[in-house]
């Protein structure tokens, strides 16, 4: 096909959100682009169909809801006609959970799944009728690029009846196998609004004083992974002085993006994909889209390549930096359930963890403020209330007090070590409850 073919093919399938959506049938199961990929036209097209009674019901998964999807389809006048089901919960998700225990209607189902699995799903579970993300412009070849989001986007748009894209020229065009041809799509809208920015996280004291006992344990030349957030924020900032670092990360955050503007970042001694900044999602700010864009550098894939265990292996000197709600004295590590509920999930945190822990020289680190609450409560616990990372797995655990390695300590050693880092105002009521178990 010749350029001119895919303009013809483009302005053949270019139509309103109205008329791409129109075709999905009463009962479809339904997915769209996570976070920055969630496309407000198409999903504001659902959620008029669901609200006027012409859709009856969906069944629907996503990960990590943002305010597109908030004023759609979880709205509160069209949920109980969506049969939702969420990968990672996030803020819109929280508020219906309160509203599920003021109720007791079940309005939200959650799905325990390490992201490296996710696009697995949709390969061999999960029979998906529609897909719908957002998408940076067509090329001359007739490529999108999923931009932001390769995650499990770029499997589920491959394994939908029906892949709908929005097309958004903010996206940001990334390489690497994030390409979605024209001839694969069913219909194309546009909708050219700003992308949502996570925005930049500025460091906590706290966050400050981990990175800096963090970034002695990155040795130059090592590749990357972080999160985000304050303590993320504090790690990167500790590394300003560091060299030829390397990504490959779940998450691309603006941390990164400032670490790869000021040269310290190169990807110049990477094991796998040198000189490349290998990403599987990106949450940022206008200024690190636009880095982002046609920028040969970075480059994305699915989840289930970028997050598999034995692909992170498989680069020396991999540093694995993740944090978690608390860690108990066993060496459990729980990332994503408060009280009695579900605040976050799994993610792909335990990939990381065990695939760090299995590179040569490789370390994975649980980076992790001692309190929370405003130094309420103890984020050392004797035994947390979910677990996201076995103690088996758990190898450097730092907060603002110290660093230990619990990787061959005992049960007693692990108990005493940790709490020689949690907070001084709960070491002693920490010290009674190992006690009260014999741990120590």
């Amino acid at each position: 096909m010749t350029a001119t073919r895919y303009a013809d093919l483009y302005m053949a399938k270019l139509t309103t959100a109205e008329k791409a959506v129109a075709g999905v049938p009463d009962g479809a199961t339904v997915s769209l682009g996570m976070a920055i990929g969630q496309p407000p036209a198409l999903l504001a097209a659902l959620a008029a169909r669901l609200r006027s009674n012409d859709l009856k019901r969906i069944r629907l998964y996503y990960k990590i809801a943002m305010e597109p999807l908030a004023k759609s389809l979880l709205a509160e006048d069209v949920i109980e006609k969506v049969d939702a089901h969420s990968f990672f919960i996030g803020g819109p998700d929280h508020e219906i959970i309160k509203r599920q225990v003021k109720t007791g209607l079940k309005l939200l189902s959650f799905v325990p799944v390490n992201f490296s699995q996710i696009p697995r799903l949709f390969e061999e579970i999960i029979a998906l009728d529609t897909f719908v993300v957002t998408v940076s412009p067509m090329d001359g070849g007739g490529f999108f690029s999923l931009g932001t989001n390769n995650d499990f986007a770029s499997t589920a748009a491959r394994r939908c009846k029906r892949l709908i894209v929005e097309v958004n020229r903010n996206m940001p065009r990334v390489f690497g196998q994030s390409q979605v041809h024209v001839s694969e799509v069913a219909a194309i809208v546009e909708n050219h609004v700003p992308l949502i920015e996570a925005g930049v996280a500025e460091p906590s004291p706290e966050g400050r004083a981990i990175g800096a006992l963090v970034a002695p344990m990155v040795p130059n030349g090592a590749t990357i992974q972080l999160g985000i957030g304050k303590i993320p924020s504090g790690v990167a900032m500790a590394l300003e002085k560091h060299s030829d670092l390397g990504i490959h990360t779940e998450l691309f955050s603006p941390a990164m993006a400032d670490l790869v503007q000021k040269g310290v970042i190169t990807g110049a001694r990477k094991t796998l994909h040198p000189g490349k900044h290998v990403f599987t999602v990106a949450f940022g700010t206008t200024d690190s889209y636009a880095f982002m864009n046609d920028n040969s550098a970075f480059e994305s894939y699915a989840s289930s390549y970028v997050n598999d265990i034995r692909v992170i292996a498989q680069h020396d000197d991999f540093i694995s930096v993740n944090t978690a709600i608390e860690i108990d004295l066993y060496g459990q590590v729980n990332a994503e359930f408060i009280g009695e509920h579900e605040y976050s999930g799994s993610g792909g945190q335990f990939d990381f963890v065990k695939g760090a822990s299995l590179a040569k020289r490789g370390k994975s680190i649980i980076a992790i403020q001692s309190t929370a609450r405003k130094g309420t409560v103890s984020s050392i616990v004797p035994k947390v209330a979910m677990v996201t990372d076995l103690r088996m797995d758990v190898e450097w655990v730092v907060t603002e007090h110290g660093a230990v390695n619990l990787r061959g300590k005992s049960t007693k050693e692990r108990a005493l070590a940790l709490i020689g880092i949690a907070d001084p105002s709960f070491r002693d009521e920490l010290m009674s409850a190992a006690r009260k178990v014999t741990l120590i």
